[in-house]
């Protein structure tokens, strides 16, 4: 990939979590091969199992032809294992889980698989580039890229869902070469995506605004100031979000959120970025999300679709809303 802002023909993707398969979609759906990898063989299944039901259902809605569909899929192959199987990648974006550990010992792999000049795009959303481009011999080369969520180490971060939010959050680590970032920037573009740059601070530009917000939700509903309904509409209807603080937070994955919220308390030493017990619980009791299909709300296990209002805080106050057409028929 000689040259400023050379687009990458062959993307590797590491991690078929939710991010992972929206960035895969979006980078296929351009016209670029992709080569998914993951740890787990029932993760890929399970991933490819849900961007095939999703694109179906996008077809049959018309807003999708089928042969589209199926050229999406035809330019995604998919490897278990080993990280040998990304070598023909020019450019390969890591979205496995937001904890700088797993990161760095992925890009460390990635590192020793890959050519010397692939790119590596870390997908955080709020670990420093600096550090995690340290652990591999070719710092220049790494960029952050955070796909927003509706989906290298130059800061990539793909915003929740990749396929759907039109954002790529970049940040250059502190050795990041002008080339790298204009590749990147250019493979953002490609994919359609509109691009803001961050320093490479914690956090970085969204989710240092975002957390923050989703977080006092919490608090919020830990102290019964609002229901779990109630404050989502209010910050729906009174500020014009698409989805309120909790329904995103469950779309972005509590689990995540706490993480972030970590870090940004931990790098900065600042109370107000406390993670808010409530949060902590949620996370602790194995309510997720619509990873899971449990967290502040209930959630169709296929669609990802809310089933119904609140999904209970255990042993407190709050009760699971069974008010809803679905489960009064699932009653019966």
């Amino acid at each position: 990939m000689a040259g400023t802002g050379v687009l990458p023909s062959v993307v590797g993707i590491v991690g078929a979590g939710q991010m992972g398969i929206g960035i895969a979609q979006v980078v296929a759906s351009r016209g670029l091969q992709v080569l998914l990898n993951d740890t787990s063989a029932a993760a890929i299944e399970r991933g490819m199992g849900f961007l095939k039901k999703g694109l179906e259902k996008a077809v049959k809605k018309g807003g999708l032809s089928s042969d589209d569909a199926a050229g999406t899929l035809a330019r995604i192959n998919t490897s278990v294992g080993s990280l040998d199987a990304l070598r023909a990648a020019e450019f390969v974006i890591e979205a496995v889980k937001e904890d700088e550990a797993v990161k760095k010992e992925v890009l460390k792999q990635l590192d020793n698989a890959t050519r010397h000049d692939t790119i590596l795009a870390s997908n955080t959303s709020s670990i420093s580039i600096t550090r995690l481009a340290s652990a591999t011999s070719r710092p220049h080369r790494v960029v952050g890229m955070h796909f927003m969520h509706p989906a290298p180490l130059v800061g990539m971060h793909f915003m929740h869902p990749a396929p759907l939010v039109p954002l790529v959050e970049m940040a250059k680590g502190m050795h990041t070469s002008q080339q790298t970032f204009e590749t990147s920037k250019a493979l953002a573009e490609h994919l359609g995506k509109s691009v803001s740059v961050s320093l490479d601070r914690p956090g970085f530009l969204v989710y240092r605004l975002l957390m923050p917000l989703i977080n006092e939700a919490f608090f919020l509903l830990s102290e019964n100031v609002g229901s779990a309904e109630d404050i989502d509409r209010s910050m729906r209807l009174g500020t014009n979000m698409q989805a309120g603080p909790l329904r995103l937070a469950d779309q972005i994955g509590l689990d995540t959120c706490l993480s972030i919220m970590r870090t940004l308390h931990s790098q900065f030493a600042d109370s107000k970025y406390r993670p808010c017990p409530l949060l902590v619980q949620y996370v602790d009791g194995g309510l997720l999300g619509v990873k899971n299909g449990r967290g502040v709300f209930q959630y169709d296990a296929v669609l990802g679709d809310a089933m119904h209002a609140h999904q209970a805080h255990i042993n407190m106050s709050h009760h699971i809303s069974a008010s809803s057409p679905y489960l009064r028929a699932q009653h019966h």
